[in-house]
């Protein structure tokens, strides 16, 4: 019987690649083993990414995380990507998520109890955060797995992201001890819009000066390629080896590290 491994993608700093991180992710797990992404940001771009339907307030209009969260079972919610993938998409009106939540008296377990049902169908949940640190990232941390629940900080070597890194790692720490005791920090990505820029080898060693063994080996360098997956898909994408060609090694890392359940922070 399966338990899925959970992954939440996430930092409190925008432009990081936390949603084609976290979609590329999925689509490479599921190749083998059964993935469910789930967007948790209101803006969508994981949906989109994944669906390529942009009119997303319409085309799932209360069929989102939302509603899984708020009706606590999140099976009605989920939608079929390919074999192997699957996807509970988001809106902008998840936005009124803490209201909401505030109204029906839950907790930031609400996630949790959503995904319930259907935690044993899968082998990982991969989660996009936005870049706040509100109920939309604090639950999905907080969100428990017999197999392990793991953070994937996004960093784009900027000195904003780099600040922004400690205020995540608080929120891992809080959400551990309140509500996820198996959650654990993977580590560090490097997602680097301008893998020329000078400033990225000291922001690489003061990453692994502030946190050692924290850092992903591998450095995910931003292509062209890379960002027109969201134009032309997976499927019959004639560039898309040259897309993933920093991910592959990632996703191989990332799989290498919750394997070992090696601690982290």
């Amino acid at each position: 019987m399966l338990t899925a491994k959970i992954i939440t993608f996430g930092i409190s700093k925008g432009g990081c690649s936390k949603s084609t991180s976290s979609g590329i992710t999925s689509y490479l797990l599921s190749k083998e083993e059964k993935v469910l992404a789930i967007d948790m940001d209101g803006q969508g771009n994981l949906t989109s990414f994944l669906t390529g339907e942009y009119d997303i307030c319409n085309a799932f209009e209360q069929r989102t995380i939302l509603e899984a969260i708020l009706n606590e079972d999140s099976r009605s919610y989920i939608i079929k990507i390919k074999e192997n993938l699957d996807l509970i998409p988001s809106n902008d009106f998840l936005a009124t998520l803490p209201r909401k939540m505030f109204e029906k008296g839950l907790n930031l377990d609400a996630l949790q109890k959503a995904l319930q049902p259907v935690m044993e169908d899968y082998d990982w949940i991969i989660i996009d955060t936005p870049p706040a640190l509100s109920e939309q990232t604090v639950m999905p941390l907080s969100t428990y797995s017999e197999a392990g629940s793991y953070a994937v900080i996004m960093f784009d070597g900027s000195i904003f992201a780099y600040y922004a890194i400690p205020k995540f790692l608080e929120i891992i720490d809080g959400a551990r001890e309140r509500y996820n005791p198996t959650l654990k920090t993977a580590g560090i990505l490097f997602s680097l819009i301008d893998a020329r820029a000078k400033e990225n080898e000291v922001m690489q060693e003061a990453i692994e000066e502030d946190y050692p063994n924290l850092k992903f080996e591998t450095i995910v360098r931003r292509k062209a390629s890379t960002r027109r997956i969201a134009i032309s898909g997976f499927e019959r994408n004639s560039e898309l080896k040259n897309a993933l060609e920093f991910y592959n090694p990632f996703v191989e890392e990332l799989k290498k590290r919750v394997q070992q359940k090696q601690p982290q922070r």
